[in-house]
């Protein structure tokens, strides 16, 4: 699973101001709470199928710490931290995780094989429609199952939680989608040449190979996409990614976006038959991004080096970086092969319930 999960991508409501409400009503003002309060219980319903559902298949529930040595290693993360007071008025920074990824792995390396939790998790400079700064992700892992089960998994919970919400149609801002309905696999080039009229391969880098975005942002500039001259690879990448494909994702039926460009996968191992693309997919209803599932990286040296790449790139657009948790490193290297994925709950929970925004099924968002 990647720390990258529901909650990152670009959303046109993160701005509170793109959404003025002047002097609105708290949340525990009784009138609004009755509003909410269908949405609430649609939400409890739902926790409650998901965690029969996945009990049924073997799965144990586990509760792992919300405070972490490091809040996991990608460029645009952005975590909450905090002291830590020892007895004797010693300080240590800690941080409150994006994700329970990292000591959920460390579980597998004990022994575990298959597990899932319901984490709170916190993430900052993240506000708007389908974002929260604390908000909970479904993350759930399989030892020795290829990333393709969780393809399956996702179906099965997208309608086990439409079941649960009493709908049979999932609708975001004048979308709809079938949860019930089984969802399409495009792979990245698919999406690229589909939705964007661009030929991924023409710019994809070699393995090993630093990413060159040069003829990239050429191709973007011809097809409409603006750049900047300090652009990297990555920058385009999600640039076309937001702009030209994620909003036709999802329509009818659900959209499972697989195979993305290994530099674009920091947590997932190659593929074995072509090691220009990951074992990483995203899953996407009504054009929202709702999942993100790895085939898990088990080599801890290239770990490492992706993490130290994503902190210099860090520093580079923000002026800080985050530590690299050793610990998480040793036992990745004793994890068994294994897959993961992150679902944003309560973005489920929206789309399940006829919601209108994340904040209608948190019982008491942040004010």
């Amino acid at each position: 699973m990647a720390v990258s999960t529901p909650g990152t991508s670009p959303d046109p409501s993160a701005n509170p101001s793109a959404n003025p409400s002047p002097n609105p009503s708290p949340w525990w003002s009784p009138s609004v709470h009755a509003d909410r309060r269908p949405f609430l219980l649609a939400r409890g319903r739902m926790m409650a199928a998901i965690r029969a559902r996945l009990a049924g298949e073997g799965f144990v529930e586990v509760e792992t710490p919300a405070l972490q040595v490091s809040p996991g290693n990608e460029a645009h993360l952005h975590a909450f931290a905090t002291d830590l007071i020892g007895p004797d008025g010693a300080r240590r920074t800690l941080y409150l995780r994006t994700s329970p990824e990292f000591a959920a792995k460390k579980l597998l390396a004990a022994g575990e094989e298959q597990i899932f939790e319901f984490a709170r998790v916190f993430r900052n400079r993240e506000r708007g429609m389908a974002h929260h700064p604390e908000f909970t992700l479904l993350e759930w892992y399989r030892a020795g199952a290829p990333y393709t089960r969780l393809m399956d998994d996702c179906a099965g919970l997208l309608a086990c939680a439409a079941e649960a919400g009493g709908v049979s149609t999932f609708a975001w801002r004048g979308h709809t989608c079938d949860p019930f309905a089984a969802p399409e696999r495009l792979t990245l080039e698919e999406a690229f040449a589909r939705h964007a009229g661009m030929a991924l391969a023409t710019v994809l880098p070699a393995p090993g190979e630093r990413p060159d975005p040069r003829p990239f942002a050429e191709l973007a500039a011809a097809h409409g996409i603006r750049t900047a001259p300090d652009d990297t690879w990555a920058d385009i990448f999600s640039r076309v990614l937001v702009e030209k494909i994620e909003p036709r994702l999802g329509m009818g039926r659900p959209t499972v976006l697989c195979d993305y460009p290994v530099s674009e996968a920091a947590l997932a191992r190659p593929k074995p038959e072509d090691p220009r693309f990951a074992e990483r997919f995203e899953l996407y209803a009504c054009g929202l991004e709702l999942a993100n599932a790895f085939g898990e990286l088990t080599d801890a040296d290239e770990q490492r080096r992706r993490f130290e790449e994503e902190m210099d790139e860090k520093e580079r657009l923000y002026g800080e970086r985050y530590p690299i948790d050793a610990d998480f490193l040793a036992a990745l290297a004793a994890m068994p092969p294994a897959s993961g994925c992150a679902l944003g709950f309560d973005r489920l929970a929206v789309l399940a319930s006829g919601a209108r925004r994340i904040e209608d099924v948190l019982w008491a968002p942040l004010g």
